[in-house]
């Protein structure tokens, strides 16, 4: 789906998706239904790949099935709680 410059790319996606997921959205969905450009998902990406809270955050949707809101130390925070449904 997106293409990745380096190894943590594909964990950024699995981080990304599972935040989502834990709030209630479905990115790939979002991207489809026009509610998320490609380029914004990749932007999205890129923030999470660039955070240096993986391990908090891993611990969070290790431990989380669902929930109103995401950490206040996730970049991606704003932009994936706004494409709640």
């Amino acid at each position: 789906m997106i293409g990745f410059v380096d190894e943590e790319g594909p964990r950024a996606w699995g981080f990304t998706r599972g935040a989502a997921r834990v709030v209630g959205v479905d990115l790939t969905g979002a991207v489809v239904d026009g509610w998320l450009r490609r380029t914004e998902l990749a932007a999205l990406v890129q923030a999470c790949q660039k955070c240096a809270a993986s391990e908090p955050c891993t611990d969070f949707l290790a431990h989380t099935v669902s929930s109103e809101t995401l950490p206040g130390y996730c970049p991606n925070k704003a932009a994936i709680e706004a494409l709640r449904p």
